[in-house]
């Protein structure tokens, strides 16, 4: 078995966007290094000053140097068959992959993350990077920060992880769908192994057991994995991997359960790698004000969070068909409601108690108004969905009153449930939002057969 150990050194952080400028390569075959390359590269890019800082390697420095193409096949040919093997594999691996890519190479393979080893040969001690892992085992570095310096030191700690690897970790970490080496490198596999498949919400924490990402599955392990497979080279995806330390995770009746709670968290915690539920928020509301005439008017227009809406939509049209509706049903006037000329002004509607309002005094018309608000808060479902719980001795209930969410929670199978206020009373109480119903809406049209409507309920009649 050969063993490619590789550093490298780059304009920056994520393979997409940065190039590298020095590569250093040592093939082991497990007692003594039998080849190896050095070479700075010319970027084609500007060498930042933080990165000169860090590395000592400037602009003047690789003017003359190859560009990646010139050495690409010469690398690929090192590569090619042997076990990939740095220090955080995914970083180095991932540069690699990307400009061999480029350069018209298509490269995989397997990997070995010398953290990760280090971790579980050597558990417990203070800080995985290599400086302070080197000067924990006593290993000599030289040239910190420059490829060779930092792939010599790889080399030896990687020789010792060997010899010390009492429990075959490397055998393990190396089978076939063991997933190791997808793992970023800060996570332990127990933690991973530790997660079920159910489901629910699961929790990415960093070092300081700071959430930075929170995620809903109907299988979460399966869906975590997820995470972890691919070699994206974006920016995010590389800084994401890193700050991953731990999982948490809470598990949830049905998969909906899991999406809610997801939106309430995300809420709560605003992780730092969460932006996805931003879109989800309502594009459009309608509103109502008080003209100078004193006549109270109704318009649909943009969502914004300083003025709260009589009722959110997610389109336009979806709002002004509803606007439509309350004008038909109400006798308002098109006019004040800014849905363009109100062409039965003075006139009386196809039924004889609708007159439009342009010759009513403000007081009577607002009376309509206030009619055709209530009626749209009376309009709005009230229902509750009652489903499977995270086990077999419990079911789980989510509770909607007036259009709006209400809470969820679990009902223990022995408890006797006799009216509407026995259910609430053993629900958590949530503050929801637009995306919440969406949800729920696009459940029940699927689901109706789970749905029990409020007004169908008897006050005394045993319901759960």
């Amino acid at each position: 078995m050969e063993y490619a150990i590789v550093d490298i050194e780059t304009t920056g952080g994520y393979a997409s966007g940065n190039s590298i400028t020095e590569i250093a390569i040592r093939i082991f075959d497990g007692e003594n290094i039998i080849d190896h390359f050095d070479t700075l590269v010319r970027p084609e890019q500007h060498i930042p000053v933080y990165i000169t800082s860090l590395t000592g390697i400037d602009d003047n420095m690789v003017c003359d140097s190859p560009v990646f193409e010139e050495v690409a096949k010469e690398i690929f040919d090192l590569l090619k068959g042997r076990i990939f093997v740095a220090h955080n594999v995914n970083f180095d691996y991932s540069f690699l992959k990307y400009q061999l890519e480029e350069a018209g190479y298509d490269y995989v393979a397997p990997r070995l993350c010398t953290v990760r080893m280090a971790r579980k040969i050597k558990p417990g001690l203070r800080s995985y990077n290599l400086t302070n892992l080197c000067n924990s085992l006593n290993i000599p570095i030289e040239n910190r920060h420059r490829a060779g310096g930092d792939v010599d030191a790889t080399v030896t700690l990687f020789a010792k992880l060997l010899e010390w690897d009492a429990e075959s970790v490397v055998q393990t970490m190396l089978k076939k769908g063991s997933k190791e080496q997808q793992l970023p490198p800060n996570l332990s596999k127990e933690d991973f192994d530790s997660l079920p498949e159910k489901p629910g919400v699961y929790y990415f924490r960093d070092n300081k057991e700071k959430v930075i990402y929170v995620g809903k599955a109907k299988n979460i392990r399966k869906r975590v994995a997820q995470h972890f497979t691919g070699n994206n080279p974006n920016p995010q995806r590389q800084n994401f991997m890193k700050d991953i330390f731990s999982i948490s995770f809470e598990l949830c009746g049905t998969e909906l359960m899991a999406f809610i709670l997801e939106a309430i968290e995300i809420k709560r915690i605003w992780p730092k790698y969460n932006r996805a539920l931003k879109k989800y928020e309502p594009k459009f509301g309608l509103f109502t004000y008080e003209d100078l005439a004193g006549y109270k008017e109704l318009s649909i227009g943009k969502y914004n969070k300083s003025t709260l809406p009589v009722q959110v939509f997610t389109t336009r049209d979806g709002g002004m068909h509803k606007l439509h509706e309350l004008v038909n049903r109400f006798g308002l006037c098109a006019s004040l409601c800014h849905l363009g000329n109100c062409e039965i002004c003075g006139m009386l509607d196809k039924r004889s108690d609708l007159l439009c309002t342009a010759y009513e005094p403000a007081e009577a018309y607002n009376k309509k108004v206030d009619q055709a608000l209530s009626f749209l808060e009376k309009d709005m479902p009230g229902f509750y969905i009652m489903d499977k719980g995270r086990n077999k001795h419990e079911k789980s209930c989510i509770w909607v009153e007036h259009g709006h969410f209400y809470g969820m929670g679990y009902i223990d199978n022995a408890e006797d449930i006799h009216s509407l206020e026995d259910i609430k009373d053993r629900l958590t109480r949530y503050t929801g939002n637009h995306y919440m119903m969406q949800l729920i809406i696009s459940y029940v049209c699927k689901n109706p057969g789970k749905v029990v409507k409020l007004d169908t309920i008897k006050e005394k009649e045993t319901i759960c």
